[in-house]
């Protein structure tokens, strides 16, 4: 087989990886009808668990793609964590509530992996203009003004294959290659722990370990214990400076760590290995026509369980800005509101893990319990804010932009994110939908603005006058952009799009 480079057709959007990241950004770039090439290095999905945790934003963007209800059988809710100290006493607790949160969807799900990646990736046969490759091994890239150029090995022919495309999005992970020719250096947040992560497969009844996540704080061997999916179950251990990483993942010692809580009889063990956790924010999401997402942007401690969730919010806010530059609806400017919105937000997460970790470690336990507050028995509860997006894209009163929107229920029971899309909503109070409809229509058709009225979606009416609006313009990610008050013309809002092409005056 000749190993000369060969000319494989041109795509909008290139991703490099196949991992959770990169399927979502695939997925939402098929919803736009952008033509997409995944290009993954590996035959198959790996096949052993790695996260185990997504949030009710997460959840919402799966809904928008459609595979919320493909996702449903395969995941467990979980009611959430507890921090014991090495006498098992509570030192703080954060529970996740039973009923779904403002999102509509609940706070905490436990996942397997491939099982997840498997509704991702089937998800994209849906889409005739989204491919996906695998045994691709990206080696090379290129970029001038008008385009870029992706180059790489089919491992299964060794033929050399050159692709042109409009963008690159690297979802190759903490040692990106894309980040690489990027040329973008990580900012250290200065946690690197290595820690023993043991997945087990239960033989049999355990419900003594019970569904929510234990924290052991324990200063000879702080560990993690997190309920998985049915019978599995997942032990992350500290493993010492002095310790070999050979010689702790020996199924004898392996055992020896996990007998606190199991014995060889009662489970298999389905992987054991040695990670290190890192805590690190690429300096640079982007140059031109390459950007980065996910693991490739940034690493965080696990202890919150928030990075494949951050990954996930990556592509939700790139996917959108991607298809209005690529469409022309807004010039390339506006990619540049990616990083500065998502990066703020996901150093916030990982500097908050931080301070679970010296928690669990007990070497900053004032610092990390200050992060609670105390209840009436005494005891101190976890109550996490999610941080707002980073300075950006903003309009009107700016007091709720950057903060998630909440969905809500139309009368027909309906949720409201299935009506709008992945597109830009003014959410207006009853009474205002119909007028705002009739007198702008010509500019919400053409910047593709759904409109949701107090009379159509419960609870908005109650939420507007909670804040004092009359309308609100939610993002395709479902981000506030702005507000108006009360009394104001939620016409207002729309000049927030004054990044996207002209568009027509008010008819």
């Amino acid at each position: 087989m000749s190993n000369m480079a060969a000319h494989s057709g041109s795509f909008d959007v290139v991703i490099v990886g196949r991992g959770p990241i990169g399927s979502t950004l695939a997925n939402l770039l098929g919803l736009c009808g952008i033509r997409t090439l995944v290009l993954e290095r590996e035959a198959k999905a790996y096949h052993l668990p790695r996260a185990v945790h997504f949030d009710d934003e997460c959840m919402r963007v799966f809904q928008t793609i459609g595979l919320a209800d493909a996702i449903l059988p395969h995941i467990t809710l979980s009611p959430g964590m507890r921090f014991v100290d090495a006498e098992g006493r509570l030192l703080l607790d954060w529970p996740r509530p039973s009923a779904p949160t403002a999102m509509g969807w609940n706070l905490s799900y436990r996942f397997h992996q491939p099982d997840l990646e498997a509704v991702l990736n089937n998800g994209l046969e849906r889409w005739p203009h989204v491919e996906l490759r695998t045994r691709c091994d990206v080696f090379a890239l290129e970029q001038n003004q008008d385009g870029a150029r992706v180059r790489y090995e089919d491992l299964a022919t060794g033929q050399l294959v050159d692709i042109s495309c409009a963008y690159v999005v690297g979802c190759d992970g903490a040692r990106s290659l894309v980040r690489r020719f990027i040329g973008s250096a990580l900012d250290d947040l200065g946690f690197h722990e290595r820690w023993l992560v043991c997945d087990v497969r239960l033989s049999e009844e355990r419900p003594d370990l019970g569904d929510f996540s234990v924290q052991h704080c324990n200063k000879q061997r702080p560990a993690t214990y997190i309920r998985g999916t049915g019978n599995r179950r997942r032990w992350e251990i500290t493993v010492q400076p002095d310790e070999d990483a050979a010689e702790i993942t020996r199924p004898a010692r392996v055992w020896e760590l996990l007998s606190p809580w199991l014995r060889p009889a009662e489970a298999e063990i389905e992987r054991a290995a040695v990670y290190t956790f890192h805590s690190a924010v690429a300096q640079q999401w982007r140059s031109g026509r390459l950007l980065l997402a996910g693991d490739s942007a940034h690493q965080t401690p696990p202890f919150l369980g928030q990075g494949m969730c951050a990954g996930i919010r990556d592509a939700a806010n790139l996917a959108w800005k991607l298809a209005h530059v690529i469409a022309g609806k807004a010039t390339p400017d506006l990619l540049d509101t990616y990083q500065s919105e998502r990066a703020p937000h996901v150093r916030e997460f990982i500097e908050l893990a931080i301070r679970l970790g010296g928690l669990i470690n007990t070497k900053a336990v004032e610092s990390a319990l200050a992060t609670g507050t105390a209840q009436g028995d005494g005891q101190l509860k976890l109550d996490v804010q999610k941080p707002l997006l980073g300075p950006g894209l903003a309009c009107g009163d700016r007091s709720m932009t950057g903060k998630p929107a909440p969905q809500f229920r139309s009368r027909d029971l309906g949720r409201s994110d299935d009506r709008i899309g992945y597109r830009f909503a003014l959410l207006c109070r009853s009474g205002l939908g119909a007028a705002v409809i009739e007198q702008h229509h010509a500019r919400l058709t053409a910047a593709d603005v759904a409109v949701i009225c107090g009379e159509e979606a419960g609870r908005l009416d109650g939420w507007l006058d909670q804040h004092g609006f009359d309308a609100v313009l939610m993002r395709p990610d479902r981000y506030i952009l702005g507000a108006v008050r009360t009394g104001e013309d939620p016409a207002v809002l729309l000049s927030g799009l004054a990044f996207l092409a002209p568009l027509p005056n008010a008819t």
